[in-house]
């Protein structure tokens, strides 16, 4: 049975500079929770990817989406052309930061059980999904969708805890052959690491927002892989 969920937008310093912005979802009662960091897609902090958060919250979990253009600005847009150029004005290190202030916004709540934090992110955001738990060891379980893979391979030395990554076949963005890198690069490091290929399925295929990319069948079994996966990693 789905819990009923309380939802809040907050604010949380990132460095002595920033003041990000984040949408929290998480269950309507008390006691500690797990809790599993959204990322956004190059788009900005979408009512999509809130509704992802509430997904999560209805499922036991504070569930954060932070707005990882907080220090651009806070922009929006449908445009791809403007997504691009958001996405390629934030440095990875920068995006790395806020999402560690976002873990460390997280350890401050007197809701959430500060030993069980995982993070998702879709296309942009599974690019940061996958290489923050090679920076930072708070976070216990990752679930990148369709997201770059590090080229070099060395941040996966680094990889924290286990991941499942989730990747249309038919994706013009991620290819094949960094696919078959990351595979490689788990077995080499020796990391936990599960790789989910859907056939037919092209980027953004989790985006039930856009019936040109949306595949109902394959977002429907990565949103139960994903939710499998946290319940048995983080609880």
């Amino acid at each position: 049975m789905a819990e009923s969920i309380r939802e809040t937008n907050v604010q949380y310093p990132s460095g002595k500079l920033v003041t990000m912005r984040a949408f929290v979802a998480g269950p309507d009662t008390k006691g500690k929770r797990p809790a599993v960091i959204i990322v956004q897609e190059w788009w900005g902090l979408t009512e999509h990817i809130k509704e992802i958060a509430r997904r999560y919250a209805r499922e036991g979990y504070v569930a954060i989406a932070p707005d990882l253009y907080s220090r651009l600005g806070h922009p929006l847009t449908t445009d791809a052309g403007e997504a691009g150029k958001f996405m390629n004005s934030l440095k990875q290190e920068d995006g790395l930061n806020d999402l560690t202030a976002t873990v460390d916004y997280l350890k401050s709540v007197p809701e959430v059980d500060a030993t069980k934090i995982g993070v998702t992110g879709f296309c942009m955001g599974g690019s940061y999904a996958l290489m923050l738990p090679c920076v930072n060891p708070a976070i216990k379980a990752a679930v990148p969708f369709y997201g770059q893979v590090p080229n070099p391979d060395t941040p996966i030395q680094n990889l924290a805890c286990p991941m499942l990554y989730l990747y249309g076949e038919d994706d013009g963005w991620i290819t094949k052959a960094d696919v078959q890198r990351l595979a490689a690069a788990l077995k080499k490091y020796a990391k936990a690491g599960e790789i989910k290929t859907y056939p037919g399925a092209p980027h953004a295929f989790f985006r039930d927002t856009d019936p040109s990319v949306y595949r109902p069948d394959a977002a429907q079994d990565a949103w139960a892989r994903a939710k499998a996966f946290f319940k048995q990693h983080l609880g």
